[in-house]
């Protein structure tokens, strides 16, 4: 017996909603790695415990990001043309995210002095968790429509930010009696489970092709056209650039905070926990709020928006983080505060505003560049969208490690709101496809 128009329906409906479900499981799984290694835990004992403290620790932090991101951009285009070409997706994911949680697991062996080894297992790592990402992201237009694609990809970074916390409240006993190390192969075991169900339950569309020529050089064939006719793709080489622009100071924010608020203004493991899980907090209520608002508005005005925030926390970051800053000089004596505390409680505000926009800006611009791409070309355009995003993010974190390094981090991080304004230029020449 047939089904009816509305039960089939309701069935495809139900099928898109598990699909949806299960894809944002894998941002739930990922950011256990984000937060515990690249944000806080491993980025603060690299500085601290590593390099002794030492002010050249800033710099080598940046060295190893930027290493990771030149070679992930390099390879992030071909894999995506050879994903495109051979269907295979899930395959390429599956790779790097093995990748990743060994790379993470392994850092367990890292101690004091061991820099070399430490930039060594992190860059594994963070190829791992990068490239993943532009088989990841490829999956969007294949599990939502146009018309939901902000609000589909707010999820995945609501998911996210939900993994983050409970990779915070995992690692919390183990911070608050002293075992730093052992939240690193935590965090791989937690990727791990949680990343298995996208590959045990989430098909891919596939589409039989004749291979006659090995995928490399079909990859490297496809990125030369793409590069070639470029110029048929003039309004999202435009969104790439501007993308390329405001996400050096997104990645930078994510990079530095930690070790930001451990050296600057003192916070102990603690404060560092209650800091992240205030932004974690926002990110979750931003993603969401930025997914409704990008559909409803338009997803270039949501970035838009974004953009303002960031401009906004950076400025009152940097006016609120010394001694003699307007902003302690005008509130901390009337207030009562000493300076130091009346900084960190600024802090905190900061962490709010930026937590708002960090998981908005990334999951609005991933939905524009959903609405952007041909459909047919998806993956691979999604590789160049990861080789901005990726290539960002060398010039920024070395850029605020030198400053930091030669000057100080609160003149570093003022110089972050120079990528938010250059970027909020070059997207006002961007067009919105019509709604």
């Amino acid at each position: 017996m047939k089904k009816s128009y509305q039960e089939s329906n309701s069935g495809l409906r139900e099928n898109s909603k598990f699909k949806i479900l299960i894809w944002s499981l894998f941002d739930f799984a990922n950011t256990s790695f984000s937060i515990i290694v690249v944000t806080f835990i491993f980025a603060v004992y690299f500085k601290e415990v590593v390099t002794k403290g030492n002010s050249a620790g800033d710099f080598y932090w940046g060295l190893a990001i930027s290493i990771s991101m030149i070679i992930t951009a390099i390879i992030s285009p071909v894999l995506g043309a050879i994903s495109d070409y051979s269907t295979g997706k899930k395959g390429f994911l599956l790779f790097f995210t093995t990748l990743c949680i060994i790379g993470t697991a392994s850092l367990f062996f890292v101690g004091e002095g061991d820099i070399f080894l430490a930039i060594v297992l992190f860059v594994l790592a963070n190829i791992g968790f990068e490239a993943g990402l532009v088989f990841y992201d490829a999956f969007l237009p294949e599990i939502a429509e146009p018309k939901n694609y902000g609000k589909v990809s707010g999820y995945g970074y609501a998911f996210g930010y939900f993994g983050s916390l409970a990779s915070l409240g995992i690692a919390f006993p183990f911070i608050n009696n002293d075992m730093i190390r052992e939240t690193f192969p935590i965090s791989a075991i937690f990727f791990m489970v949680f990343a298995l169900p996208l590959f045990l339950l989430l098909k891919e569309k596939k589409k039989r092709r004749e291979v006659k020529e090995s995928y490399f050089k079909i990859g490297f064939g496809r990125v030369k056209n793409t590069l070639t006719h470029l110029k048929n793709y003039k309004n999202l080489a435009t969104f790439l650039a501007a993308f390329f622009i405001y996400i050096e100071g997104v990645n930078t924010v994510i990079f530095f905070s930690g070790i930001y608020a451990s050296q600057t203004l003192q916070f102990s493991m603690t404060e560092l926990i209650i800091f992240f899980i205030i932004v974690q907090s926002t990110a979750i209520i931003g993603a969401l709020l930025f997914g409704f608002i990008s559909d409803k508005r338009g997803q270039k005005k949501a970035i838009v928006y974004s953009l303002y925030i960031w401009i906004f926390t950076v400025v009152v970051a940097y006016f609120s983080s010394a001694d003699d800053a307007i902003i302690v000089t005008l509130l901390a004596k009337p207030l009562g505060l000493e300076s130091l505390e009346f900084q960190k409680d600024a802090f905190y505000f900061i962490g709010l505003l930026a937590g708002s926009v960090m998981g908005a800006t990334q999951a609005t611009s991933r939905s524009l560049m959903s609405r952007l791409t041909p459909y047919e070309q998806k993956t691979e355009f999604f590789g160049f969208y990861s080789f901005f995003g990726k290539s960002s993010a060398i010039v920024g974190p070395l850029a605020f490690g030198a400053i930091s390094s030669l000057v100080s981090q609160r003149v570093a991080i003022l110089s972050v709101a120079f990528f938010f304004i250059a970027g909020l230029v070059v997207l006002n020449f961007v067009k919105e496809p019509a709604r």
